[in-house]
């Protein structure tokens, strides 16, 4: 058998003639040193990967869209450029302006972070093309690994634990069926090319089958261009358990231990840890062993997460592997101490691992808890819009906040959903639960619905402190993630009196900058003679409205009314660290919150506004999220039924069927393919 050795760029024209004529075999590389990156990339990841360049002395630069000019990515480079529209396939997607940049700012690399073009064999190819480095696997790896069905062959022969199921090539719908009731319902419909839970469709019966099949194709069509489908038997209450690996260019590779990621929502992780809890050294050591065997089958290079199917009995199978960084990297970081990113330059450049297997030990526990603005309570519906207030835990080493926006920023329409991710850690897994529960508490956000309240409901259900957890979780526990909440009075209180000591500050603040700051009419309780304070305040929690009757007394003192009963309350408003710190006697009761706290009350519009606001509510179907309108299924004129699809709205890269609320006329349809609308905006108009 021939040896091989791999040459760096300092060996002589002679010694290689010598090793030929000794039938050594032999490879030339050079290996590029990185001095500046361009991060093709946003958001939260772009400035992750900017962190670790910047500690690395690495110069970065940074592409942006119309959407994301005074983002916080852009803010954080060296270098910015602008590379189009909002819209990512004009922007984040086209790899010809990306390259140019990276050409023209003489970047040596490009990391492609997480999404866009991070699994683009297309994309790796042209950067190797170009002589520029793709911070990422060889693009065979990506097409290997990227296509299910091959990716369940290669895994196969490597010995690695593959579910039943059918690959093959005859697609047809029969085909399909047949194969689904010779596996055995319940299956599961993947397209070969998904992925982040797209094209994915469970069909429980054989009934259940064509509908599921033809949804799971439509939604795969759009999403890869390719509605190829596969079948795998589905593994009821099933865990997600996936394996953090790395390999180098020298060949060597190691196993990062398991990430838990079972509690999901659509498909979608929503909360990791690391370790998995409650698996066997035996599990956990197989599991990494049997990743490690996924890598070297490919000759992978770089990050990459080989993904499990896990039984009840740890008997584990391969789903997938992403070859790219994954979002919930950082909870590995936490428990191995490494910089995922630091080694993927690394290795990009041609360094070895600067580890080996038996040099990594697990220490502690880790959770990742994903800030989404969606309203949980509306089917996790994502939104869009202004970041009005945020403020968040301070980071510390067992402390991380993971994120690319600041107060002020916008969440876009035209992109994920999400805003941060809390990241903690300590020794055990109870105490980094607790600490995880406790951060949330103190993050803060205004402007936008978000998970928080329900990360902090999850985080603290009884099954998952006990870590039974499956991908099934929150259909299972759904009554008690989403109870029915009903707001104390105490709450209402502290609510009204902290609305009118904003007021007053704010009227002090203005009074101090008129020409008369001791005027009575600059006083927002109104002293004036024989003439006492009160006020009546609407809330609106939700649907429902509350009527406050507040009487100020005297010295921060105040009596407040809510429907039958009477309350004396005491309450002063301080700014500590820039938030509002409410501090309240309601009743003889103490109580300490934050003023941009975990309930959020809304003033209502008033109803002259209302009637004539262009987002009036209309007999027709109403946007529920901020989007893009994708496809419009009807013309005016036609005649609909009640549940009928009328058109489709992209929004966070979800696609989204609006249905007509009643039968009906199509009267009008107000927008065009291609706009962009506001929640609440009427896209069709009905009459009877």
């Amino acid at each position: 058998m021939a040896a091989y050795i791999r040459f760096t760029n300092f060996g002589t024209r002679r010694f290689q003639n010598l090793l030929q004529w000794q039938n050594i075999r032999f490879t030339s590389t050079v290996f590029q040193p990185i001095n500046k990156v361009l991060i093709a990339n946003r958001g939260e990841i772009a400035c992750r990967v900017m962190q670790s360049a910047k500690k690395m002395a690495i110069q970065t630069v940074a592409v942006y869209s119309e959407a994301d000019v005074q983002s916080m990515h852009v803010s954080m480079a060296d270098e910015t450029y602008y590379i189009g529209p909002a819209a990512s396939q004009e922007s984040y997607l086209n790899q010809k302006k990306i390259i140019e940049v990276a050409k023209y700012t003489g970047a040596q690399a490009i990391h492609p972070g997480y999404g866009f073009l991070s699994e683009n064999a297309e994309f790796a190819e042209l950067c190797q093309k170009e002589g520029i480095i793709f911070v990422g696997p060889p693009s065979s790896a990506i097409r290997d690994m990227g296509i299910k069905s091959t990716s369940k062959h290669i895994m196969s022969s490597a010995g690695v634990p593959v579910i039943e199921g059918y690959h093959g090539d005859d697609q047809s719908d029969s085909r399909l069926k047949q194969e689904a009731e010779h596996i055995g319902f319940p299956v599961m419909i993947k397209a070969v090319r998904g992925g982040g839970g797209k094209g994915m469709r469970t069909a429980m019966t054989v009934e259940d089958f064509d509908s599921q099949l033809q949804s799971a194709r439509t939604e795969a069509m759009k999403s890869f261009g390719d509605d190829v489908m596969l079948i795998e038997k589905f593994v009821e209450r099933p865990r997600h358990v996936e394996v953090q690996v790395f390999g180098d260019k020298h060949g060597n590779y190691v196993y990062l231990f398991e990430r838990d990621c079972s509690v999901q929502r659509r498909h979608q992780k929503i909360i990791e840890e690391a370790p998995a809890p409650g698996i066997s050294e035996t599990t956990r050591k197989s599991l990494g062993e049997a990743a490690v065997r996924a890598a070297q089958a490919v000759n992978y290079v770089g990050a990459g997460t080989v993904e499990f199917i896990m039984d009840r009995d740890e008997k584990f199978y391969f789903m997938e592997m992403n070859t790219r960084l994954q979002v919930e990297h950082p909870v590995t970081e936490m428990v191995t101490g490494t910089d995922l990113v630091e080694w993927q330059l690394k290795v990009a450049a041609g360094d070895r691992l600067p580890v080996l297997q038996d040099e990594l030990k697990l220490k502690g526990h880790a959770f990742e808890a994903r800030i989404y603005a969606e309203d949980p309570d509306n089917n996790f519906m994502p939104g869009a819009g202004p970041l009005l207030h945020l403020s968040t835990p301070p980071p510390a080493s067992d402390v991380r906040i993971e994120t690319g926006v600041r107060q002020g920023d916008e969440v876009s329409v035209h992109y994920d959903p999400m805003i941060a991710k809390l990241v903690v850690w300590a020794d055990d897994r109870q105490s980094a639960l607790r600490k995880c529960r406790a951060k949330l508490r103190q993050y803060n956000i205004v402007g936008l619905t978000t998970n928080i309240r329900f990360l902090e409901d999850l985080a603290s259900h009884p099954s998952f402190e006990s870590g039974d957890v499956h991908t099934g979780f929150i259909d299972q526990h759904y009554s008690e993630l989403f109870p029915r909440r009903t707001l104390s009075h105490n709450v209402v209180c502290q609510a009204a009196v902290a609305l009118v000591s904003l007021e007053r500050i704010q009227t002090w603040n203005s009074a101090l900058e008129s020409k008369d700051p001791f005027s009575p009419f600059a006083m927002e309780t109104g002293s004036r003679i024989n003439h006492e304070f009160k006020r009546t305040i609407t809330l609106n929690d939700g649907d429902k409205s509350i009527d406050v009757q507040l009487s100020y007394i005297r010295d921060d003192t105040y009596v407040i009314v809510i429907g039958d009963k009477s309350y004396h309350v005491y309450a002063m408003l301080d700014t500590v660290a820039d938030k509002n710190i409410l501090r309240s006697v309601v009743d003889g009761v103490h109580s300490k919150a934050s003023v941009d706290g975990s309930y959020q009350l809304k003033l209502p519009t008033p109803k002259f506004i209302l009637e004539t606001s262009a987002t009036a509510p209309t007999a027709g179907a109403i946007a529920p999220m901020p989007g893009v309108i994708e496809k419009v299924n009807v013309k005016v004129g036609d005649t609909v039924k009640a549940g009928q699809p009328l058109l489709i709205m992209i929004a966070m890269k979800m696609e989204y069927v609006i249905q007509a609320p009643k039968s009906g006329v199509i009267k009008e349809i107000p927008h065009n393919v291609g706009e962009t609308v506001n929640k609440g905006v009427t896209l069709i108009k009905l009459e009877d």
